[in-house]
């Protein structure tokens, strides 16, 4: 269910407020508040079981969230591979919401059905709206963290602040500032965010996305896909490739033209790829994420080599691999 209702797809509204300035948005969501309307995909799990069903197939300590509490957790494969980043909200003693970016729904609840044997545990599929608020405005200008019709639920990651309206029919505050698609991808890269589809996939191990912190408890019991984090994890999670940060040699109007699936190189040894590329309207330069071999340690230099250039045509774009956030947290 909803917080007010069934699990179904819905659209939110239209709220007409635009973009504002050429930067879409970007300061509000830095300095002020920004918002931007998502889609997030729910599973809704509920019955007798469904807590220590939970607890027994994602990485974080479900059993300890009290109600109207979250957490963002893993679901893994056997074999510890990603299969989703997701938010675990409990919304009662015996019922949790299980959202994922708008897309992957469909891949949480084939995961979750996968080892539902012999539990008292219902799954319910749906697409709820969520209104994403940004900023350091964000936090004055709605109700308490959990509470229902929408929930409501904070965000903190590298530096971005802000809270989640999910579910329901959020309202868009009078102070809000819609922000572009642009601007929202200039402040998920410049933190190093990771996207499902982009960072993230089924070849993903935890640690290369550094996301052990903050969606793993090593304190909790057996689940789906512990082995290779613990193995890892007693290693000092030394894993090949770790997520990276990159900024581009050129300006904005000589943006270079790379994209997604762009090879790094030192000399001609291919060290990397690009997985996200957006504008810093901070820093003034093109910005990306990409993965990166161990060997290379920030602060670094390499090259990226472009796939749209033909071979020999163009020198390859000068990039420097720096650790994140690239951009840190407003004074």
């Amino acid at each position: 269910m909803t917080p007010d209702g069934p699990a179904q797809r819905a659209t939110p509204p239209s709220a007409g407020h635009g973009p504002a300035g050429p930067d879409g948005g970007y300061d509000a969501l830095r300095h002020g508040l920004g918002a931007r309307w998502l889609e997030r995909d729910v599973v809704v799990v509920s019955g007798p079981d469904a807590v220590e069903y939970l607890q027994g197939q994602c990485s974080q300590d479900v059993a300890a969230l009290g109600v109207g509490a979250t957490a963002d957790a893993l679901l893994l494969s056997p074999q510890g591979k990603l299969e989703a980043l997701v938010r675990v909200t409990r919304t009662a003693p015996d019922a949790l919401v299980v959202d994922s970016e708008g897309g992957f729904g469909d891949v949480v609840l084939a995961r979750l059905q996968r080892f539902k044997l012999r539990v008292k545990v219902t799954l319910e599929r749906g697409a709820w709206p969520c209104l994403a608020l940004r900023g350091p405005g964000a936090a004055a200008c709605v109700g308490s963290p959990g509470a229902p019709s929408p929930l409501v639920l904070p965000f903190s990651w590298n530096g971005v602040v802000g809270v989640d309206l999910l579910g329901a029919t959020p309202e868009l505050p009078a102070a809000a500032v819609e922000c572009s698609p642009d601007a929202w991808e200039a402040l998920r890269v410049e933190a190093g965010i990771p996207a499902m589809g982009s960072e993230l996939d089924d070849r993903t191990i935890a640690a290369e996305a550094d996301l052990l912190e903050r969606c793993v408890s090593f304190s909790k019991g057996c689940y789906t896909g512990q082995e290779l984090v613990a193995r890892l994890d007693a290693r000092g999670n030394r894993v090949a490739r770790r997520l990276c940060g990159l900024v581009l040699g050129a300006g904005e109007d000589g943006s270079p033209p790379v994209g997604r699936g762009d090879e790094l190189v030192v000399g001609e040894k291919v060290v990397g790829s690009l997985t996200s590329v957006a504008w810093s309207p901070a820093l003034g330069r093109t910005v990306a994420l990409g993965y990166v071999q161990r060997a290379v340690v920030p602060p670094a230099t390499l090259d990226v080599r472009v796939r749209a250039v033909p071979t020999g045509a163009g020198e390859p774009v000068r990039a420097e691999v720096r650790a994140l956030p690239l951009v840190g947290a407003p004074a």
